[in-house]
């Protein structure tokens, strides 16, 4: 393969992720109650995981009373893994170090990654020969397909209107008015 056909193939995965859905940009945000319903969980349950530094916003944390937290499109996607990881009973204490191997992988080789787990651990398979290793040692008991779930938070927020954090948040703006 070629420098050119490599080049080729990034920009051909990168139009797979954006092409007509919601962009993976540093800089734009969701609110929190946006968050949370993308990711199909409560706005407590968020709240929790930001103050426990479980998945914490990316965009723009909380900065005092009626500041508002920006998730980004990855932090959303974490808050709908660990609700899946949840749901099948894994504990906390695994999901945090299921969420810190992802954290290291990077988004844009989750499409291909599946989450397996045991029911006391949850592994990271990358390859299909893993997620085969993995279940041919009678270890796998379930699996996510993190590119699945990808695809549905991304469906999920074309109906959301993403934030651009302004240097002034909306609740200072807001004050600044009133007292003028």
């Amino acid at each position: 393969m070629t420098a050119h056909d490599a080049a080729g193939d990034q920009f051909a995965a990168e139009l797979l992720f954006t092409d007509g859905l919601p962009q993976m940009d540093d800089e734009v945000g969701y609110r929190g109650a946006m968050a949370a319903r993308a990711a199909g969980i409560t706005y407590r349950q968020l709240d929790y995981w930001a103050r426990t530094e479980l998945v914490e916003p990316t965009v723009r944390g909380a900065s005092g009373s009626g500041s508002q937290r920006l998730y980004g499109f990855r932090d959303i996607l974490v808050l709908k893994l660990v609700k899946r990881l949840l749901d099948t009973g894994i504990s906390l204490q695994q999901i945090r170090t299921a969420v810190e191997q992802l954290r290291a992988s990077g988004i844009r080789d989750l499409a291909g990654t599946t989450l397996m787990s045991d029911g006391a651990s949850v592994y990271l398979c990358t390859s299909n020969d893993e997620v085969i290793d993995l279940v041919s040692r009678g270890q796998g008991v379930f699996g996510i397909a993190v590119g699945k779930v990808l695809r549905e938070v991304e469906t999920t927020l074309v109906e959301f209107d993403p934030q651009v954090p302004d240097a002034v948040d909306e609740l200072a703006a807001r004050r600044a008015a009133r007292s003028a």
